[in-house]
């Protein structure tokens, strides 16, 4: 079954998307696409991995040796991930809402500040820019953080990769394990320890994983995942154990981390593992990078500067304490 798409040239096309819409290249029936994005939407999902938290003010604002780096993916709308995951559940349903369910065709930079605007204005504790990013940056992408540009709150460099060849490994060696939702309740900042020492080697987790994603490294790969991991136990200890978490995720992380080349958690509270192995995990599934097709086989890199007009959310100070 096919579905017409309504004004196809208004919105970005995908690497793999038939020309009714249904992709091709997602992994999940060609049949069943259609069914599953007219239900979800297009509106891609973003899979953070090493580095997360350094694009929080609070916390690059402590870093020695700027920019610190994350890496986040954009991920195919096969499938709903669970909420309260850190898949950017909430920035995909501002953009739902937003761009009616899907990416409109405008350049990348622009959507996100769109967006960004459209889901913090009013907030006194806003989501980071790179869920953004993750769901409009097609590819793998590394973000670099400084706070002295842009407060912290936007990269000062942007690094994506659109290979498919490099994609395609990606997600031969990417398994999620899906564990718990972070509880209601659950803050995981009532404890932190901001020691730039762990700050430094957190921002240093990012520009890790992004170049053994590069260089195709499964074991480099999987240390910057677990050191990642580390880095968030020492700054941010509630983001692996709280009162209100039942379950034991450290046993479970320290369960696959040593089994295989390297594990962490989707966000913090729980959602998925992430495992990054060459065997298969049990229990697991695999995600499908979206490359979009003016896109495809390039590198690139991108600025963002602070947007004109674009208002200058930032953490609480009582946060960055």
């Amino acid at each position: 079954m096919q579905i017409a798409v309504r004004r196809k040239h208004d919105f970005e096309p995908l690497a793999g998307q038939g020309p009714c819409g249904g992709l091709e290249n997602c992994g999940v029936k060609a049949e069943s696409a259609p069914a599953i994005s007219e239900v979800i939407g297009r509106v891609p999902n973003r899979l953070a991995l090493a580095g997360g938290w350094i694009d929080q003010p609070f916390v690059s604002r402590r870093n020695p040796e700027p920019p610190g780096s994350m890496v986040v993916v954009s991920v195919q709308p096969t499938f709903r991930p669970m909420d309260r995951a850190g898949w950017a559940g909430g920035t995909r349903a501002v953009a739902m809402k937003l761009w009616k369910g899907r990416l409109p065709k405008r350049p990348a930079a622009e959507l996100v500040r769109q967006l960004y605007a459209a889901e913090n204005r009013g907030k006194a504790e806003p989501s980071g820019s790179q869920d953004m990013i993750g769901i409009i940056y097609s590819g793998i992408s590394r973000l670099d953080f400084d706070f002295d540009a842009n407060g912290g709150v936007f990269p000062v460099h942007i690094e994506s990769l659109n290979q498919p060849r490099i994609a395609r490994w990606l997600e031969r060696v990417l398994w999620l394990l899906p564990v718990e939702p972070r509880p209601e309740g659950y803050n995981p900042l009532v404890e932190k320890d901001l020691d730039p020492k762990w700050i430094k080697r957190l921002g240093r987790t990012g520009k890790d994983c992004f170049e053994a994603i590069c260089e195709l490294d499964l074991e480099k790969l999987g240390a910057s995942l677990n050191e990642c991991m580390i880095c968030w136990e020492k700054i941010l200890p509630c983001t692996v154990s709280h009162p209100t978490i039942k379950v034991d995720l450290k046993a479970i992380l320290r369960a696959y981390q040593r089994r295989h080349p390297g594990a962490m958690y989707s966000g913090c509270g729980g959602g998925y593992l992430i495992v990054a192995s060459k065997e298969k995990v049990p229990g697991a599934f695999q995600i499908s990078v979206r490359l979009t097709a003016r896109a495809v086989g390039t590198r690139s890199t991108a600025s963002l500067p602070y947007p004109e007009g674009c208002p200058r959310l930032i953490f609480r100070e009582s946060l960055s304490q």
